[in-house]
């Protein structure tokens, strides 16, 4: 299997949760609905990254910065 680790931006409390795109910095923007209270926008930001590269949403794990609105995130493919 092939691990690919990303920089994610996070934007919670967005209209809807969506990939937005690439930063200056070479991250991704990820806008998520959820708030950021008890875990809810990591799960949802698991769900709109496994939505988007086609994988389980357990594939996608959040390794740093989980407190953080940028995140160090891995994705098995």
């Amino acid at each position: 299997m092939t691990q690919v680790t990303l920089t994610v931006k996070v934007v919670p409390r967005a209209s809807k949760s969506e990939v937005v795109g690439m930063m200056d910095d070479g991250s991704l923007k990820v806008r998520v609905a959820a708030v950021p209270e008890k875990g809810k926008a990591n799960d949802e930001l698991r769900v709109v990254l496994a939505r988007q590269y086609g994988v389980p949403v357990a594939n996608v794990t959040i390794a740093a910065g989980a407190a953080s609105t940028r995140k160090t995130v891995r994705i098995q493919l």
